[in-house]
């Protein structure tokens, strides 16, 4: 039987079939891993896989392969950095959820995403939440990075959960796709879930006065259908995302202001660092890309 993967646990997977059937299904014992992917988990929400029943009354299954991805996200394995972890697959857009004031989310750690987005060719969302407690400095914030982003491809959305303000422009961009949901713990993803889907009923939780941070609500990623034609792929919140099959020679051709100007650098493995005749420093200098993203561009070179 054909299925798609709405959740895994680790060892057992929640599928379900054409007939809107959901199984639970654990890995066959010899299960033949993609090996041009290192990964710590072989199966990731949004697979489709095939699976024969193993009890039909207590609807139970056993899958014996996995149909080839058109792309996947992945984050490095937190049990072993030399591998990747799969956080979801066949995607057709993702949004990270972000937020100005408690927590507030950093533009380092959106261009991360967004890089590995783009690695994956996965068109990118960013909706700020919670404007209802934004004052002028945080709505300033937001007009800076909203024209910064869109003038660059992204789409850019303010909405409130908690308000349900400009949930209609964001269910517009949901519509007819498969969503990965992503973002810091703490931003609101689990609330704005609920308001999407009336009835969810996911586990919420407030952000830690102490640390300023979120506090995890999320074990695993799961799937959920917002309409027919829609689903939703909810996330562990996540405050470390790091950069996985880019190296630093390519890292810049993932900024798309970037990648449109790299031929008209002297070297063809030029960093932007401090190298002669670098279209990307002169574009700095001229005020064509973002001094704030150049800057996000160094740490994240830094880091390798």
């Amino acid at each position: 039987m054909e299925g798609l993967v709405y959740r895994s646990t680790g060892s057992w997977y929640d599928v379900k079939d054409l007939h809107n059937v959901f199984w639970k299904c654990r890995l066959k014992g010899k299960f033949k891993l993609d090996e041009s992917i290192r990964s710590s988990n072989p199966i990731a929400v949004g697979d489709i896989v095939h699976f024969d029943i193993e009890d039909k009354n207590e609807e139970t299954g056993m899958i014996y392969e996995i149909e080839h991805r058109r792309n996947y996200v992945a984050r490095v394995s937190p049990q072993n950095r030399n591998l990747r972890h799969m956080i979801a697959s066949n995607l057709d857009q993702s949004l990270l959820v972000a937020t100005l004031k408690n927590p507030k989310t950093s533009s380092g750690f959106i261009d991360r995403f967004l890089v590995s987005c783009e690695t994956y060719h996965i068109p990118a969302i960013i909706a700020f939440n919670k404007s209802d407690i934004y004052g002028p400095e945080e709505l300033e914030r937001f007009a800076y990075l909203k024209n910064l982003y869109e003038n660059i491809g992204y789409q850019v959305l303010l909405i409130s959960a908690k308000e349900q303000s400009k949930i209609e422009d964001l269910l517009n961009a949901l519509e007819g796709k498969k969503t990965l949901v992503s973002g810091h713990s703490g931003v609101g993803k689990s609330s704005l879930i609920n308001v999407l889907m009336p009835g969810q009923d996911l586990k919420v939780m407030e952000v830690s006065d102490w640390s300023g941070k979120g506090m995890h609500t999320t074990t695993f990623a799961e799937m959920y259908d917002l309409n027919k034609s829609s689903k939703l792929i909810d996330t562990p919140g996540i405050r470390e995302l790091g950069i996985v099959d880019v190296s630093k020679e390519e890292l810049s051709g993932y900024f798309p202001e970037m990648r449109e100007r790299l031929q008209n650098c002297k070297f063809n493995n030029c960093l932007h660092l401090n190298e002669p005749q670098c279209a990307i420093q002169e574009a700095v200098i001229n005020g064509e890309i973002d001094e704030e993203r150049f800057g996000n561009y160094m740490a994240i070179l830094g880091s390798y």
